[in-house]
């Protein structure tokens, strides 16, 4: 597979899945200073692709910074622990979780995978009154997601369309090239990638509670509960937020990194005052993630549903599912240095 102007990849290995994407579902972690420095990190989906409903509840998390991985192929060999092995300290646990999701960025821009995203329009009687879904091929430069759309509703986009696509997916690369990886390629960035990453650093401004020891699919995993809270002090919009969200969130105790995560909004949350946009109470959001290839965690899948009011007169209710599978290991093509030779091969 080979994107024009996005730099040269190779398909070098398919990893497969083998596991389902979907999920169901007192301590004060302290603040770190490299933390602070990277507060505004988001992900990429662009807007087209869901509905105005659901674009807003991720939106209202990532925008300032509050909102990468979802259905990868899950390590064969099972990971043992003692059933009584003490617990590890809940705010050095979140500190290695952190530095796990920066240096696992490097090993991310070796793959990429397909993301079949489904929209779900709500009526006021719970019925779907319009389904749409995109299939995307997506990949990482410089750590950001990028989302390439090849299908629409089972249908490959047209000549025109994909067209488009292809200049818009260009510039997206020239564009995260050039941008830090903790800053947001896009305006409204809305990649559900980046969510395990941000909640991590947003559990140091809120309470987190009743820490046990379960399997996630067959690996042990650290799981506790959090909750915003009410009197936290906050300096960004995504810190706002978080008081209104509570949430469980469960850790792969070998890898240190998040397999699943549950958040609620616990109250609605008004962004300018309600005159833009607000979430309603009950919104939610489920979110996987599995090791590939033994060396890098990737998405597995995703599910939301959200009431979002738009300018005070418009009410839009949605469902959002995502499913990704079909891992490919790349191989990136540098240029050969200056002054070196052809080498023949038999």
């Amino acid at each position: 597979m080979r994107f024009s102007n996005c730099g040269h990849f190779t398909v070098e290995e398919n990893i497969d899945s083998s596991r389902s994407a979907l999920g169901a579902t007192a301590f004060s972690v302290p603040l770190d200073p490299t933390d602070i420095r990277r507060r505004a990190k988001l992900g990429t989906l662009p807007n087209r692709s869901r509905g105005i409903g659901f674009i807003v509840f991720p939106c209202m998390l990532l925008a300032a910074g509050f909102l990468q991985p979802l259905r990868a192929a899950t390590s064969t060999a099972h990971v043992q622990t003692p059933a009584n092995a003490p617990l590890p300290a809940i705010p050095q646990l979140v500190r290695e979780v952190r530095e796990k999701q920066y240096q696992s960025d490097a090993v991310r821009e070796n793959y990429t995978y397909t993301s079949q995203q489904t929209t779900q329009d709500i009526d006021t009687n719970g019925q779907v009154k319009r389904t749409e879904t995109v299939e995307k091929r997506n990949f990482f430069v410089n750590s950001h997601v990028i989302e390439r759309a090849v299908k629409k509703n089972g249908k490959l986009l047209g000549d025109y369309d994909q067209k488009k696509e292809d200049d818009r997916v260009n510039k997206l690369v020239e564009k995260a090239k050039k941008t830090q990886p903790d800053q947001p390629l896009e305006a409204l960035n809305t990649n559900i990638s980046r969510i395990p990453e941000i909640v991590i650093r947003m559990l140091a401004i809120m309470e987190v509670r009743n820490p046990r020891r379960v399997d996630w699919h067959n690996r042990p995993t650290i799981v506790f509960d959090f909750q915003g809270r009410k009197d936290a002090r906050v300096h960004n919009l995504a810190e706002d937020t978080s008081r209104n969200l509570k949430g469980t969130i469960w850790i792969d105790e070998a890898d240190r990194q998040v397999a699943h995560l549950d958040l609620t909004f616990t109250d609605d949350f008004h962004l300018a005052a309600g005159l833009i946009a607000s979430i309603g109470r009950g919104s939610s959001f489920h979110f996987d993630q599995a090791p590939v290839n033994g060396e890098a965690w990737l998405p597995t899948g995703g599910e939301g549903a959200v009431q979002a009011h738009i300018l005070i007169i418009k009410t839009f209710r949605q469902r959002y599912y995502e499913r990704d599978y079909d891992y490919k290991r790349l191989h990136v093509d540098s240029p050969p240095p200056k002054g070196a030779g052809v080498v023949s091969k038999k």
